[in-house]
């Protein structure tokens, strides 16, 4: 599983501009998304071989005089809780601050390493400059310059360093798949959790999950047998008053690596919202399977909103991915869990199954036979062979003449016919495009 970074510090001393290197330095491996009410909160990146996970704190912070206490505070705190790395963004223009200081008396508590990166460092007087923020107790620190990416290297390399070392899963860890429940706080994620297990406390067995605050519950009923990665109720009440958005895409950043298919509870009385729509993208852009649950369907006013009207609604919030289970539940009076599970374990099969490469091409090359790649500027695009990659997730390459011109419109029509034929209901599917 990736390590999570996260990027703290008081406003405008450069931290979006790191984080947007940090995740465009390869696109190849970058996996950026973009909340509806905030932009760019979360990406993937790599160094050196390793990847790991990046979370820019900086959108959240509003500059007004009493920005500590209301907003710093509670963004520090959680990235503290979620991040196995904290990268301290300071400015050398404008020098220590006394916002500098109450960030750095926070994060002289933690035992996590803390990396101090002193920005806009980009000459030898500024350099010098830079000796001053030792006086913030944090050690060592590191000097580079976001805009022209100067120094980014060795803060990079410090920080691949500093990336605890995670113990390998056992066999039995290995052999079961993860289910990981997720979903804005207050949706119903323990309910449904509580609901499943039920009073048979003997078919639960807790398991120290890889990482240091997820709870696998091994699952053994109605002829199921997973690990269910907990995450609801494991911050205190108090702190999900706080900012509800933030806490829940750090959650389930942490969550959603450590799983295999992820279900996400969202509340019928409140409907599909932003948080939901930020952690169902979290989940396809990992490439993890989803299943949608519609919890406390017991209190909607079945005469004003029936199930598909909602099913609709929430389709249309998730185009152009919207071939995903949806089932409306109710955690309280245990309506449709079974269903929730067959379909959660269907899921699971289908991200699993291989298709043989001459059942693959003997439909999908009379599909392209009927409806070839459209033509551009007079060059036809011929398809002679595809074949499903051996990779963890459905990938699926065809070769082509001239690849280049195979856009994205014609590689949704290969997906959707693919999925036409085989069962990757909840599954995000790649196509690859290769000459031959």
């Amino acid at each position: 599983m990736n390590n999570i970074v996260a990027i703290v510090g008081r406003p405008n001393v450069g931290k979006s501009t790191l984080f947007n290197r940090l995740i465009q330095r390869r696109e190849a491996i970058v996996d950026s998304v973009s909340g509806v009410t905030r932009d760019r909160n979360y990406g993937k990146s790599e160094w050196n071989g390793k990847e790991f996970s990046v979370i820019d704190t900086g959108g959240y912070i509003r500059g007004s005089d009493d920005v500590f206490e209301g907003e710093i505070r509670k963004q520090v705190e959680l990235a503290i809780d979620e991040a196995d790395v904290i990268i301290f963004v300071v400015d050398v223009e404008e020098g220590i601050t006394p916002m500098d200081d109450a960030v750095a008396r926070l994060l002289r508590k933690v035992t996590k390493p803390v990396l101090l990166a002193v920005n806009k460092v980009d000459n030898a007087m500024r350099e010098k400059d830079a000796i001053e923020f030792y006086n913030l107790g944090l050690g060592e620190y590191y000097t580079f310059a976001s805009i022209s990416g100067s120094g980014t290297g060795d803060l990079l390399d410090a920080l691949i360093d500093a990336f605890p070392i995670k113990p390998e899963p056992t066999q039995e860890e290995i052999a079961l798949p993860r289910f990981a429940v997720v979903g804005r706080p207050n949706a119903g994620k323990s309910s449904f959790i509580n609901a499943l297990i039920g009073k048979d406390r003997y078919i639960v067995t807790d398991i120290a999950g890889t990482t240091r605050d997820s709870i696998d519950t091994k699952f053994d009923r109605f002829g199921f047998e997973f690990n269910l990665v907990d995450t609801a109720g494991i911050r205190r009440k108090a702190k999900v008053k706080e900012d509800l958005e933030f806490y829940s895409v750090m959650r389930s950043v942490r969550a959603i690596e450590h799983a295999d298919i992820c279900i996400l509870i969202i509340d019928a009385t409140r409907g599909f919202e932003g948080q939901d729509q930020s952690i169902f993208w979290l989940a396809e852009k990992n490439r993890k399977g989803v299943v949608i649950l519609v919890n406390k369907w017991d209190l909607v006013e079945k005469e004003t909103m029936s199930t598909r009207d909602y099913e609709e609604k929430i389709r249309e919030e998730l185009m152009p991915f919207t071939d995903v289970p949806i089932l409306f539940v109710s955690a309280l009076t245990k309506q449709r869990l079974l269903k929730a599970l067959e379909a959660t374990v269907k899921v699971f099969d289908s991200r699993q199954q291989r298709i043989a490469t001459s059942k693959f091409n003997e439909y999908m090359l009379k599909v392209i036979e009927a409806y070839p790649p459209p033509a551009t500027k007079g060059k036809y695009v011929k398809i002679k062979y595809c074949m499903q990659l051996p990779t963890k997730t459905p990938q699926f390459v065809f070769f082509a003449n001239m690849p280049q011109y195979v856009k994205e419109p014609y590689k949704r029509y290969l997906e959707n016919k693919i999925r036409d034929n085989w069962d990757f209901s909840g599954v995000p599917i790649d196509i690859y495009i290769r000459e031959k």
